[in-house]
């Protein structure tokens, strides 16, 4: 397809978008009396406009059933959970039961290394990538700490070639066959936060279980936004939060993936409680575990139904529209926004440069050479809604939900007004 920057293009492609009408499914927020464009979805997603009638509805059952709302509910909240299992599965190509919801992001990390970071004198080695999210970094270090050794030693980073923003799959490849039999853990982002690269998950995966080591993924900036299959990967865990593509709200509940090699099994370390057990033995008070033969067993306490309620909402909007569309519209949008980006470089003859690769998701890391922070206020000033990481990187995230074409198409015009008077 041969892009034009002009507004009857973008308006043809809106037309063309079978995804178009979902849109106005969101709530947005408004700069000058204007809906804003919104380019941080991979911060917070927009509040899909059914998320309040889910809500509504447990707060009426709180209301008029009380306590008698964990069985009688017309969702009850016992197994309000498992709802969710069938829709994730389908976002993160996994088997219903190797999926859950609990907690938040960085805790079910924790939670998950229990299980799955098991060192002892010579294999005790994790790789990670070269500044990962700092949540990662800190949970990593606190964890090396834990069982005896110096995260100088035990973490090895895969770092970038000099010169260049993105990791190569062979480097990673390398860096695990060269630690080999002195790893335990490989554990990823699989989407990076900063330029956006999506990594060559079933590869790493691969390399890091022929060596002998787990492997997990923190999906945080992938799931909702790019293909991953999980389970057919071989992955041994993975966790991610709900509240960037996935839109359930702010700091809401996180999932994760354990693959079903490892459900129902008594030799699987795991910090566990209540919620792990059996439903038919929770409510006998027994004192010995009697774990779900799901993902489920790595629960802990009761879920927050207030806080899974938005994310069922979100997820039916996904069951509707289906990954393979999503992603189908992602890779036209972020292609037309590239090309917008290159178009605005020529007209302004300013200096910015991509630094997000061919191996992408809905985000475009824009780095700007000779241009401050004043191009980000400017933004923000004039309703574009976007994300701004040091030293002077803009991110540009327009998911396909809820983000147009005229949306790019007037991002640009905003974006050559704001590098021509700043």
């Amino acid at each position: 397809m041969r892009f034009q920057n002009t507004l009857e293009f973008a308006k043809k492609l809106d037309a063309s978008d079978a995804l178009a009408p979902y849109r106005n499914e969101f709530h947005y927020p408004q700069v000058n009396g204007k809906d804003v464009i919104y380019f941080t979805g991979n911060s917070l997603g927009l509040q899909p406009k059914r998320t309040q009638k889910f809500v509504d509805e447990v707060m009426k059952d709180w209301r008029e059933l009380a306590v008698e709302g964990h069985f009688y509910a017309e969702k009850p909240w016992w197994d309000y959970h498992e709802r969710l299992a069938n829709g994730l599965g389908k976002v993160v190509g996994a088997k219903p039961k190797e999926v859950s919801v609990m907690n938040t992001l960085t805790v079910n990390l924790h939670l998950l290394m229990v299980s799955f970071y098991r060192p002892n004198e010579k294999r005790y080695k994790i790789i990670c990538e070269e500044k990962a999210f700092p949540s990662d970094q800190y949970m990593l270090q606190s964890q090396t700490r834990f069982h005896g050794f110096d995260p100088k030693e035990a973490l090895v980073e895969v770092k970038k070639r000099d010169g260049e923003h993105t990791w190569r799959t062979e480097d990673i490849i390398a860096k695990i066959n060269e630690v080999g039999d002195e790893l335990a853990l490989v554990l990823m982002g699989g989407v990076n936060y900063y330029n956006g690269q999506v990594l060559d998950m079933e590869a790493i995966t691969k390399a890091g279980k022929k060596v002998g080591a787990y492997v997990g993924w923190d999906l945080a900036h992938a799931v909702g936004n790019v293909k991953l299959n999980l389970h057919d990967w071989g992955a041994d865990f993975a966790a991610w939060c709900s509240y960037k593509y996935m839109n359930s709200g702010p700091g809401n509940a996180s999932g994760i993936y354990v693959h079903e090699s490892y459900l129902d099994r008594d030799d699987i370390p795991r910090f566990e409680g209540w919620w792990g057990t059996k439903k038919e033995t929770r409510f006998l008070m027994q004192s010995e575990f009697d774990p779900i033969e799901t993902a489920d067993a790595w629960q802990l306490s009761n879920p927050p139904i207030l806080s899974i309620a938005p994310y069922l909402a979100s997820l039916e909007l996904f069951d509707e529209v289906g990954m393979d569309a999503l992603i189908e519209k992602q890779k036209t949008i972020v292609s037309y926004l590239e090309f917008v980006l290159q178009e605005i470089d020529k007209e302004v003859d300013s200096t910015f440069e991509i630094i997000t690769p061919a191996a992408r998701g809905c985000q475009l890391s824009v780095l700007l050479h000779g241009e401050g922070k004043s191009i980000f206020d400017y933004l923000m000033k004039n309703g574009v809604i976007t994300d701004w990481r040091e030293p002077n990187v803009i991110r540009l995230a327009p998911a396909p939900l809820y983000c147009s074409y005229e949306d790019m198409y007037h991002f640009g015009q905003i974006l050559k007004k704001g590098i021509q008077t700043t």
